[in-house]
């Protein structure tokens, strides 16, 4: 199991780093170290080894959606703790931010629909909580994916001038990013202005 575990994690880094199509089977194993090859084997093929990462990424992503939606009361308060818990969870985890953004580029296309199976529930199940709070005007779904892609590219490229995701995201800049998410969602769900 400790090997499994390590196959895992080594397998996870490499995706996160290089991307499944260009990960290779024995770059894992070579990475992994002794018995490598052997314990790859052993946890199955490249295809069977990314669908293992990415559902430990979404079963991650998921308890970070539970505590945050129980968190959740319908008001900007209850707003702001749900996105700081879904900032934070993504700062603490860029390996995981990283898989999904070679993903969204095309990565990986010949791994099935793993969208399907973990992101539409994921963001349906926000969706669902938070519309009570969402004027008519603003679509919810496209409002959840705002906030997802928001993170994503600011852990991922940064503020305007930032070098770039090779550099981690310093306390002032998460603060700053922070700042304007709350800002963000209390105008989104604030009532259209009567007219």
């Amino acid at each position: 199991m400790e090997d499994e575990e390590q196959i895992i994690a080594v397998a996870t880094r490499l995706f996160a780093e290089l991307g499944y199509d260009s990960t290779g089977i024995e770059l894992i194993a070579e990475a992994a170290g002794d018995g490598g090859r052997a314990s790859v084997a052993a946890v199955g093929d490249k295809n069977g080894l990314y669908r293992r990462v990415m559902d430990r990424a979404y079963r991650a992503e998921q308890e970070m959606l539970d505590r945050a939606l129980a968190a959740y009361t319908p008001d900007p308060a209850g707003a702001h703790r749900v996105i700081d818990l879904y900032l934070d969870f993504y700062v603490a985890n860029p390996e995981i931010v990283a898989l999904w953004m070679h993903r969204w580029m095309g990565d990986a296309a010949d791994v099935g629909e793993l969208e399907d199976d973990y992101v539409d529930p994921q963001d349906a199940l926000v969706s669902g909580v938070v519309e009570s709070v969402v004027p008519p005007d603003v679509a919810v779904d496209l409002l959840v994916r705002t906030v997802v892609w928001c993170v994503f590219g600011f852990l991922s490229g940064g503020l305007p001038g930032a070098r770039g995701r090779s550099e981690a995201r310093n306390r002032d800049e998460i603060a700053r990013f922070r700042t304007y998410l709350h800002v963000l969602i209390d105008r989104m769900i604030a009532p259209a202005p009567a007219g």
